[in-house]
């Protein structure tokens, strides 16, 4: 029991470098519906790292909702997704900001029948050895979830 109540004070205390996107065909069309959720300070400091010429950034406040702008910029450079080996760009739609975490929406333009699709995912790779872009892909009857890490950031699908 002590063991058990040691181990998860611990686990309180151990920071947490996870973010979550999940891509999402919408059957029919040509768009990608993409959501990002990831911790707003762990965020803010890997943009430092991204853009060292923004020096509005430095002492951006930690409670604000970040420039739709520069995080698309962030997300472009950061999110790749490629299909049938082109790759997109996105176009942000919205993003929350709550108890320290930004889920953010994205909107891609893709083919209507996607054979072949590639995700890298470098958002706090930079920072982080232990970081985790849990990514999950959801197009037509494929569904598939990777582990996107510092040393393997990149996975291509067959969806034929």
């Amino acid at each position: 029991m002590l063991k058990a109540l040691a181990v998860s004070i611990w686990l309180l205390f151990h920071p947490v470098h996870v973010t979550l996107t999940s891509i999402d065909h919408v059957t029919g069309t040509d768009s990608l519906k993409v959501f990002v959720r990831m911790w707003y300070d762990d965020f803010l400091r890997d943009y430092r790292l991204f853009d060292t010429t923004d020096e509005s950034v430095n002492g951006f406040p930690a409670d604000k909702p970040f420039p739709v702008d520069l995080m698309n910029n962030y997300l472009n450079e950061k999110v790749n997704i490629s299909i049938n080996n082109k790759l997109l760009k996105g176009k942000l739609l919205n993003l929350v900001l709550a108890d320290n975490e930004i889920s953010i929406n994205l909107l891609y333009r893709t083919v209507k029948k996607p054979k072949i699709i590639s995700v890298t995912n470098k958002i706090m790779t930079g920072m982080y050895s232990d970081q985790a872009n849990m990514t999950m892909i959801k197009i037509d009857d494929f569904e598939e979830g990777v582990k996107l890490t510092p040393e393997k950031s990149s996975e291509s699908f067959n969806l034929k």
